[in-house]
């Protein structure tokens, strides 16, 4: 199975996008002024609409092993082909440790060129991520944010088709 993998942080200050308002009733955003944030890991696969999303509380080398694990789990007799970009935590030496071991034999990691995020889809779903839940929005706190995400993910599980769609893999 081939998947495009990325991680992307949603961040609860304000994402602020042009929008409808009545006239003369400019829309207002609140902000309390922290900055909780929740870290997700994401796979789509570009031929089904697949998406497998993992959380954490921050994207290191230890965290996108869970990530990885999660894959192999849910994947259990695949062999899997992961396009990702060239961030540090992709090419630790924990990782590279766990690819070569009995683990990693399901996996094949195919690494993009350097600043070239236009070229991994899962970027567009993220993109649609965060249009849908932070863009004018405000999270009182980190369980809000949490909860807006798990909306999101349940939605996109139930609708490949959209999916596709939205990261340009079909008409």
């Amino acid at each position: 199975m081939l998947f495009y993998v990325d991680e992307t942080h949603v961040r609860a200050y304000q994402a602020l996008r042009t929008t409808w308002a009545e006239v003369g009733n400019q829309k207002q955003v609140p902000s309390y002024g922290h900055h909780d944030h929740v870290s997700i890991f994401g796979a789509v696969d570009v031929q089904q609409g697949d998406v497998v999303s993992h959380r954490a509380s921050s994207a290191n080398a230890e965290t996108f092993l869970d990530f990885l694990r999660r894959l192999k789990e849910k994947y259990a007799d695949r062999f899997l082909v992961l396009v990702l970009d060239n961030a540090r935590i992709h090419h630790a030496k924990m990782v590279q440790a766990f690819l070569d071991g009995e683990e990693g034999a399901a996996f094949h990691f195919i690494f993009l060129p350097p600043y070239s995020p236009q070229l991994n889809p899962i970027e567009r779903l993220w993109k649609w991520l965060k249009d849908e839940v932070i863009a004018n929005v405000f999270h009182k706190d980190q369980n809000d944010i949490a909860q807006s995400i798990t909306r999101f993910e349940q939605y996109v599980l139930q609708h490949p088709d959209e999916v596709l769609r939205r990261i340009g893999c079909t008409a």
